[in-house]
């Protein structure tokens, strides 16, 4: 019943603030998202490192078709309810500086989403699966139509239809794959589990496979399905930004690891490479632009593009050390790119701009931002003892196990990412002061209480990784036996 309460409790506050509205609304928002932190704490604290789902329930769902509410918690989905819970309360308290409208029907909004994603990373019936792949969208388009910049209208309709567009793809292959269970009986069945025992040919394994890969690689986004992206991001509010960038990206890494590797092995065999060069490609492409960048928040943006491209590369190379290293690195990346968009709004709200060039010296007057944001910075371009590095040294043995060619390219990152990282903090913190700069205030108690729990994280992940290798190696060595 632990994994019903965690899909649940997040729609019941959500409902809550709702109905209280007013100024009670972002307290009553926080509340709801620490009870959904002790709730996946809880999961974290008792689950056993097996391959089997747990806290799991399943109830009859369409009888017609013999679909399922089915949802529970295993070594794949753990980290990912974990990150989904640690997140939100940290998005919704990083909120509190801001004066929104309708402050009800934001913080619900937020309550919405995460509920909506702690079912995808939970389900255990395709079809469940893509429902709740596809509300996910609805709460983030409002949160980013609503509260967004000046062109938020043309910006979240494209990524609205984006995302749309490569979800049908994903639901005629899981349609197609439903009438493929049980025919000698009629009895149809959408569980996940089923569809891995099932038996296609290399020509429904391709198809299967770029449909699956279309809806995964727009949501993640890998190269050249993430022109969506970097707008969005930009054009959304920060706390809507965060859940794109901390959560959201990671359903599309989710879903490969979940459905297209075990369903369509030989799909994978055939096009993998395809996939990684694809991926590898957004890896480069996404740090050059970052380099280039002189919008902070723009420049954050694509460095998330182009740390998803390794995960997805580490993902498609059909290794343990690329699986548990995706794993690891969507837990580590959630919370070193939440921190630093955090970094961003506070910066832009103080000076009025999100420009570099007009920034500058501000660590003269912010010791405790300084010093949090480059404990970020440092897990971000995976400093070894930090979160980063646990994820991209795996990610990138995985690929180099893979194809060293490939392996070569990805490792570029590496410098790419301590290039445009580094760059941002010389041009933000160090340097002269300026008009917009001079007397800038250090981060608040509350803001603090953002940043600490991120900090300690970057170095839990970094100093004890097996704390959380062991919670997902025995799902990945099971996955790998419908893979291999």
């Amino acid at each position: 019943m632990l994994t019903l309460s965690i899909l649940l409790f997040p729609i019941l506050a959500a409902l809550l603030v709702l109905a209280v509205g007013g100024k009670q609304a972002k307290q009553i928002a926080f509340a709801g998202a620490l009870v959904e932190l002790a709730l996946s704490g809880y999961a974290f604290l008792n689950f056993v490192p097996d391959a089997t789902s747990q806290f799991s329930f399943d109830y009859p769902w369409i009888f017609a078709g013999s679909i399922r509410f089915s949802a529970g918690i295993d070594g794949v989905s753990l980290l990912l309810v974990v990150l989904t819970g640690l997140l939100t309360p940290l998005i919704i308290l990083s909120a509190f500086r801001h004066t929104y409208e309708r402050p009800a029907v934001f913080y619900s909004l937020i309550l919405f989403m995460q509920a909506a994603l702690m079912g995808v990373f939970t389900a255990r019936d395709a079809f469940l699966f893509y429902l709740y792949f596809e509300a996910a969208l609805i709460p983030i388009y409002f949160l980013a139509a609503s509260w967004g910049g000046e062109n938020r209208i043309a910006v979240t309709f494209k990524f609205f239809v984006y995302t749309i567009f490569g979800s049908l793809f994903m639901l005629v292959a899981l349609v197609y794959l439903y009438f493929q269970t049980s025919p000698a009986t009629g009895i149809h069945s959408s569980a996940i589990t089923d569809l891995y025992n099932l038996k296609l040919s290399a020509t429904e394994q391709t198809w299967i496979f770029w449909a699956f890969f279309i809806a995964f690689a727009i949501k993640m986004p890998v190269f050249p399905f993430h022109t969506w992206q970097p707008d969005t991001y930009v054009e959304s509010p920060t706390p809507a930004t965060m859940l794109l960038a901390g959560i959201m990206l990671k359903m599309g890494v989710y879903g490969v690891i979940r459905l297209l590797l075990p369903i369509v092995p030989e799909g994978v065999d055939r096009w993998g490479t395809t996939a990684i060069v694809l991926s590898v490609i957004g890896i480069v492409y996404g740090a050059l632009i970052a380099i280039r960048q002189r919008d902070i928040k723009r420049l954050i943006a694509y460095s998330s593009f182009s740390h998803v491209g390794l995960m997805a590369a580490g993902v498609f190379s059909q290794t343990s050390y690329g699986i548990q290293g995706a794993l690891v690195q969507m837990l580590a990346h959630g919370i070193n790119v939440v921190g630093m968009f955090f970094v961003a709004d506070i910066i832009a709200s103080r000076t009025n701009t999100r420009l570099l060039d007009q920034m500058g010296g501000i660590t003269r007057y912010t010791p405790k931002l300084t010093v949090f944001f480059m404990i970020l910075l440092l897990g971000s371009v995976a400093l070894p003892l930090t979160n980063g590095f646990v994820g991209e040294f795996l990610l990138l043995a995985g690929v180099f196990e893979h194809n060293n060619i490939l392996g070569g390219v990805a490792g570029l990152t590496i410098i790419f990412g301590a290039v445009y990282m580094l760059r941002l903090f010389q041009k933000a913190m160090f340097g002269k002061t300026t008009d917009l700069t001079t007397g800038f205030n250090d981060v608040s108690g509350s803001e603090s209480w953002v940043f600490i729990p991120l900090c300690f994280m970057v170095f839990w992940i970094g100093l004890v990784p097996n704390s959380f290798l062991k919670l997902t190696e025995p799902a990945v060595t099971n996955l790998l036996q419908f893979i291999k």
